[in-house]
Order: structure tokens, then sequence, then C-alpha cells
């Protein structure tokens, strides 16, 4: 009865006397939850220099990641270019046979050693060699391209043709050691049925 009476405070008025008190209004965060949040922090790129190194990064990540599938022939992380049953199938059909153009570079250094021996007859033989060595691989290429179209409308029935040719043919004009993705099958190796 004589005692005084506390005023009633409020919820303002509390955080208020709270911000007084102790400063931040809010419990401290745990070491655990702190670390976290300065992990968080870091990841952010916070400048242009720091966004470019995270964006070269990675690019490498995904150039390495195509490299391995070049050589594995991991179809996830192939281009898409070389993406696709029909795209594996040229790959493998062009692979399984014996083309002239492996034996190119070889021709290729004789032709050259005859065009520099001095001698006239050699020369013209050098050339001819030359000559006949590039309508081999002319009329082999354009076989090439015909057996491959047949192949493909019978295997893939209602799959577009565009594109196999340029395909086709730049991967048969490479050496069998430098196409990309590697080769999978060996030559002369019998090719399956189905590509699905």
């Amino acid at each position: 009865m004589f005692r005084r009476s506390k005023p009633e405070t409020t919820t303002a008025d509390a955080a208020a006397v709270t911000a007084r008190e102790g400063g931040k209004g809010r419990p401290t965060p745990t070491r655990r939850e702190a670390e976290a949040a300065a992990k968080a922090r870091a990841k952010v790129p916070r400048t242009r220099k720091e966004i470019a190194q995270q964006q070269r990064q990675a690019k490498i990540e995904s150039s390495q990641k195509v490299r391995s599938a070049m050589k594995t022939g991991d179809e996830r992380y192939l281009m898409p270019r070389d993406k696709g049953p029909v795209r594996r199938f040229i790959r493998d059909y062009v692979d399984s046979r014996f083309s002239i153009v492996e034996l190119m570079i070889p021709l290729l250094i004789v032709t050259m050693v005859l065009g520099y021996s001095g001698n006239p007859d050699l020369r013209s033989m050098g050339n001819t060699l030359l000559l006949g060595t590039l309508l081999l691989v002319g009329v082999d290429l354009v076989l090439l391209r015909r057996r491959v179209r047949k192949e493909i409308a019978r295997r893939f029935p209602g799959e577009p043709l565009k594109g196999t040719t340029y395909y086709t043919i730049t991967r048969a004009m490479q050496m069998r050691f430098m196409r990309m993705p590697k080769t999978q099958v060996k030559i002369g190796q019998e090719l399956p049925e189905h590509y699905r």
C-alpha cells in the first residue's frame, strides 16, 4: 500500500533499455555461426577483380571436364557438336575403318624428299604421287559420305542429316591419334546395331 508502484513498460521501452544497456539488441552468435557467416561473406566476390577471378576459375574447371570427356567419351561433358547417338555412330564408323588419310603424312614426307632431290624426274614423280594421293583421298571421302548417310538413314530413321557430312569429313581428315573425342573402337571392329 505504501510502496511505490513501478510504471508499466511497453515492449518499445524494453527494447530501448536493452539497446542502451548492452548495445546491440540481439544475442551474440556462437563461434560456429560466426565462422559460417565469415565463409559466406568470403565466397561472395566484392570487387571486379574477384568476380573475374571466380569466372576464370569456373571456366578452367569446365574446360577440364570437357577435356577429360574428350578422352573418355563421357557424353555429359562433350561439346554440343559431339553429343547424341548419331554423332557417336559417325565417330565409331569413321574410326573403325582404315582410310588413305592415315598415309598422308608419310606420303607428304616422301613427296618433299623427292621434290628437293634436285632431279627433275624424281620431282615430277613426287608431284604425280602427291596428286594421286589427293585424288584417292577425295574419292575415299565421297564414298565415306555416301556410306555414312546410308547407314544413318537405316539405323536412325527420321533423324535429320544436316551437319553429318561436315562432321564425317572433318573426323576422317584427322590422323587417328589426333582425333577428339578419342577413338573408342579399333580398326575393323564390328559396330553395335543400336546407339540409343
